[in-house]
C-alpha cells in the first residue's frame, strides 16, 4: 500500500492509504502547495471535479480546505475503492462523490450545460492523449469562470479556451493554474 499525506486544511496531517496502480502517482506536497496557494486556501462554497483521482490527494485536499463538492472519478476499480474507504475515514461521504468510471465516458456523459464545476484537477496518466480527447468537452464541465488545473509531461498554453496563467515544473511533471479567455502574463 502506497500512502498521501494532506498538506492544509480540516483533515491537515491525516495520511491516506492506496494501491498501486498503472499510471497512478500522486501529485508531490510542493506542488499541492502551489496550487493551493494559487487558488487560495479556503475553497469553502466551491464545486470541484478530480477527473484522474487516483490516490485522491487533489480531491481531498479540496475537500479538506472547505470545497462543498467534491466529485472524484477513477477508472481502476481497487483504486475506486480506496477512495470510498478514505471518504469513510475522514467521514465525508456527504462532501465526496466517489464515481467508478473512465474518465471520457464520464465527461461526456454530462450534457451541455454540465454542473458548472469551479475548479477541475485534470492529472491524467502520461503519454496516453487525454488532455487531448477531453479538451473539447472542457466547457460542460468547467463554469465560465472556472479554473482548470492540468499536470502533464510537457508544458502547456492551453487548453482548448482556458489559457495558461500560472505554471511550474517539479522533476518530470508540468504543471498548469488555467483561465477561460487570454493569459493574464503572471507566472
Amino acid at each position: 500500500m502506497n500512502s498521501v499525506r494532506i498538506i492544509g486544511g480540516e483533515w491537515r496531517r491525516r495520511v491516506l492509504r492506496f494501491p498501486d496502480a498503472e499510471g497512478l502517482r500522486p501529485t508531490p506536497d510542493r506542488v499541492r502547495e502551489t496550487l493551493f496557494n494559487w487558488l487560495g486556501q479556503d475553497l469553502s462554497g466551491l464545486s470541484c471535479l478530480d477527473l484522474f483521482a487516483g490516490s485522491g490527494a487533489l480531491g481531498f485536499e479540496a475537500a479538506s480546505r472547505g470545497a462543498a463538492r467534491v466529485v472524484m472519478v477513477e477508472q481502476s476499480a481497487p483504486v475506486a475503492a480506496s477512495l470510498k474507504a478514505n471518504a469513510r475515514l475522514l467521514g465525508a461521504e456527504t462532501r465526496l462523490e466517489i464515481v467508478h468510471a473512465d474518465a471520457v465516458k464520464f465527461a461526456s456523459s454530462l450534457g451541455p450545460n454540465g454542473p458548472g464545476f469551479d475548479v477541475l484537477f485534470l492529472d491524467p496518466p502520461y503519454n496516453k492523449g487525454w488532455i487531448e480527447r477531453l479538451t473539447p468537452v472542457l466547457p460542460r464541465l468547467l463554469a465560465p469562470d472556472g479554473v482548470l488545473y492540468v499536470e502533464a509531461e510537457s508544458a502547456l498554453e492551453n487548453c482548448g479556451q482556458w489559457r495558461t496563467v500560472r505554471s511550474g515544473r517539479a522533476g518530470q511533471v508540468f504543471y498548469h493554474l488555467m483561465r477561460n479567455g487570454e493569459p493574464d502574463g503572471t507566472q
